[in-house]
Formats: structure tokens, sequence, C-alpha cells
């Protein structure tokens, strides 16, 4: 079983692995400030780490130009270290860990030199085979300098470009072998590649900007660049950048009906002002509120949203009920979803920190709290105490997904069953172990209606894999 650590204890919440940018100018521009702009823009998705590789397509070839570090984009870049920073064509990467340890080390993009020159490469995802894949690569030989399943993938391309005429044939052999999540970035001296894994779980869209071409996790990091919404790349799909334009490979694709996306990406991962796969993020957070509505109606004063993914779905569930949406928390902007208290003992007050309670807005009222999901419960629990202490008279809980009930195997970091407060109790007794009045969770069949009709995944919901999982738990083995 996964050790739980002190971060994990303290957020009791989930977590995405990482958000990916990539940039090809066909006009010769410098493109890290782009590439740092749009990292912003998916500064969400991850807090550990962050680096930007960038490589000049009419310079040397193999020369690559690569920063990294710990912490937030801020503070891994500096106005003099992006000015250095010398290419038209570059990718970037902020991470959150959910397979191998917060190091810099581990920080990506990764960079490798081999026979056929230099290879960078961003992934977001998680491998279920990435154990597999590296034993045999150590038995051949392979040194491996991070602890991270994205070296496995950079390994195999650049093993599989040797014996290929091209970058994108090496990348399509590459997912041949690989099983899991994983939308990639590639860069080569002279093409940047984009691949989605056949199921989709990830995501990664197009965008364009005059002679630039963009991938990118999410549309909102166009946004942020302004640059145009192309389409998203379609699961299983490779585009192929070049000075030509853009080309296309599905040959991988699946049937519709076997994709599967994560479905959190819409409840809790993306930002509101994205659009995956053709279907808004706010609109589905809205539309799990009004179901919410539907189906677990209580009588009470206002609705509120645990903040941010919980506000659209209470403002949902406002438009549904006809009672009033308010605002019943003030949240410290500061903390990012990986704060760490100094000492364990100090994490009661740790809720506190991020979330504050407004009490003119609930004292003496019937509170329904609107939240993305409960984990193991502690958080939920210290803030339905807080409601109370602030002069609430009920507090009832709505969540706006289905009681998590198994692990996850592709990049959502939900621990072992056993530590999940679903696991082995009813939604009364969870009801009583948080302090709420009432509790109501999203019917699992309204999930497929929240994003139009999209195929996804349920696994965490049931068990469900859409693939065999490991046989080991791949989430610890190098974990921190």
């Amino acid at each position: 079983m996964k050790r739980m650590d002190v971060r994990e204890e303290i957020e009791d919440t989930l977590h995405e692995e990482c958000g990916v940018f990539g940039i090809y100018d066909l006009d010769g521009n410098d493109v890290a400030s782009s590439i740092y702009y749009g990292l912003f823009a998916l500064q969400h998705r991850g807090q550990e780490s962050s680096g930007i590789a960038v490589s000049d397509t009419d310079g040397p070839k193999g020369k690559v130009c690569l920063h990294k570090g710990m912490g937030l984009v801020n503070e891994v870049f500096t106005q003099e270290e992006l000015e250095g920073l010398k290419g038209n064509i570059g990718i970037g990467h902020v991470r959150y860990s959910t397979a191998g340890s917060s190091t810099r080390e581990n920080a990506q993009p990764l960079v490798l030199n081999y026979i056929k020159g230099t290879l960078g490469l961003a992934h977001n995802g998680n491998l279920i085979n990435a154990l597999e894949l590296r034993r045999e690569l150590e038995q051949t030989g392979a040194i491996f300098q991070t602890t991270i399943d994205s070296e496995v993938i950079a390994y195999h391309i650049a093993r599989e470009r040797v014996n290929t005429h091209s970058v994108e044939e090496a990348t399509k052999k590459a997912m041949m072998k690989i099983k899991g999540a994983y939308s990639l970035i590639v860069m080569s001296p002279r093409k940047l590649i984009g691949a989605r894994d056949p199921f989709g779980f990830k995501p990664l869209c197009i965008g364009k900007r005059d002679n630039a071409y963009i991938l990118a996790s999410e549309t909102c990091a166009l946004d942020t660049v302004n640059a145009e919404f192309v389409r998203d790349v379609e699961p299983g799909e490779i585009v192929t950048i070049t000075d030509k334009g853009i080309s296309s490979d599905k040959s991988l694709c699946l049937p519709r009906e076997k994709e599967a996306r994560c479905v959190f990406e819409y409840i809790y991962f993306a930002r509101p002002d994205s659009m995956i796969d053709g279907v808004s993020v706010y609109h589905s957070r809205i539309m799990a509120g009004k179901y919410l509505a539907m189906d677990t109606p209580v009588e009470a004063d206002v609705v509120v949203g645990v903040p941010e993914s919980g506000n659209a779905a209470a403002l949902g569930y406002s438009l549904q009920s006809g009672i009033p949406y308010g605002t019943a928390f003030v949240r410290n902007g500061y903390v990012g979803r990986t704060f760490i208290k100094p000492k364990q003992s100090n994490r009661e007050s740790s809720v506190r920190v991020k979330l504050n309670v407004l009490k003119e807005a609930v004292n003496g009222k019937r509170v329904i709290m609107i939240d993305d999901s409960i984990v193991r419960g502690t958080t939920s629990g210290r803030i339905v105490k807080m409601l109370r202490e602030a002069g609430a008279t009920e507090v009832h809980v709505r969540i706006a997904s289905p009681e998590f009930l198994s692990e996850c195997y592709f990049g959502t970091d939900i621990p072992s069953r056993e530590q999940l407060i679903a696991h082995n109790r009813t939604v009364e007794e969870i009801c009583q172990v948080i302090g709420a009045d009432t509790l109501g969770y999203l019917k699992k069949d309204r999930l497929s209606e929240m994003v139009n009709g999209l195929p996804i995944c349920t696994g965490c919901f049931d068990g469900n894999y859409p693939m065999e999982p490991p046989k080991e738990d791949i989430r610890g083995e190098y974990q921190k």
C-alpha cells in the first residue's frame, strides 16, 4: 500500500500530474516568453516544478537551451533566464508528482542526447507498464537519471528513432509499447510532435498564432498567449509540426466507444475557462450542480461552493433549485494545492490557512455546501466544522462527483482504497464522519450527461478500468 506522506495527509484532495505546452514559430521568433505565459495558465495542473527547453531550427542541430527547477513558474524563471533561452521551437512543463520523487532531477522537460541528435519531451499522465519497460531497458544497459515514467517514454522514442526514418514514426512505435495515460509533446531539432494515448485520458489541443503552431494541455493556455484554437488532438492521434505545416497520423485511434477520458478534467482539474474535446468545463460543472439539485434536493437558505472547483457547481445548484447563491469562503491566493506545513502537529490549521469563512454569509442560515469530491474526508469534516463555528444552523454537503471506491492508475493521485472514506461506508456513515446534516453525491449515470455523452473512465468510482490494471501498485514504487 502506498505510504501516505505529510502533504497528502494535509491536503486530502485530488492532484493532477502536470501540464504541457509547446510552440514552433515558423517565422523564427523566440518562443521562451510564450511558453512562460502558457505555463502560467497551466500552473493549476502542477506547482512542484517547471521547466522550458528551446532550440533554434536554423541554428546548430542538436543545441538545446534548458532551464528547470523546483517551484512555481515565476519562482523558477527570471527575466534574464528567459532572455537567455533563444530559439523558435520549444516545450514547457509544470509538474505535480504522482510517480517519482519531487526533486529537480524529475522536473521536466527531459532532454536526451543520443546518436540521432537531441530529443526533448514533456509528458502528462501515468503509465501502467512503466516498471516493466524500465526493467527491460535496464537489462540492456540503460542508465536512468530520474525515477519518472516520462524518461521511459523518452528512451523508447530515442531507441526506435535509431531504426526509423522519422521521430514521429519512432513516437508511434513507442506508443505501441507503452500503456496508460499520456499526452506528449516531443521536440526534435526540426519538428514538434504532439501525441495523445488511444483512450484520450489526458487532454491536448492545437492552437495557432500568426505563423506559429502551439500544443497545450488546455485551451486556456492558448487564450493567454493570444492564440486561436484550431482543434483537439484526437485520442490515439499523432500530429507533426514542421516548416511545411501540420500533418496527422490517426492509425492508433480506437473506436469512439472505447475511448475513456478522465472525467475529473471536467469536475476538478481543468480551468473552468477551458474547452476539452468540444465540451466546456464551466458548463459541465454547472450541469453537475443542476443534477445534484434535481437528485438530492434539500431546503436551505444559501448555496455556497468550496473554492475554486466547487463554485460553478454551486451556481448550477442554485439556478436549478432557486436557492440563493452566496460566497461563504475567502481563499488565500498565495497558497497552492501543494501547501505543506512545516510540522505535522500543526496540520489542523492547514485548512484555515487556505480558507476562511465569511461569517455574515452563513450566520443563522441553513447552508448547502458544494465541493468537487471527498477523498479521505478530513478536509470536508474541517470545513463543515468551520461553517458551524461561523453560525450555520445546518450544513448540507453535496459532492459534484460520485463516491471514490477505487484507486486510479492513470495520473490522478487517488490513494489506496483502504484510505478512501467511502470504502466500506454508506453515504449515511460518511455523513456522520464529516459532521454534516445531510450528504449527497452526484449519481454515476449523470457523468456522461455532464460531458455531453463523451466516453469517460469511471474506474475510480466502480473499479471498471478501460484496460487491465497493473498487478503491482505502480503508484508507490518510486514515490517520495
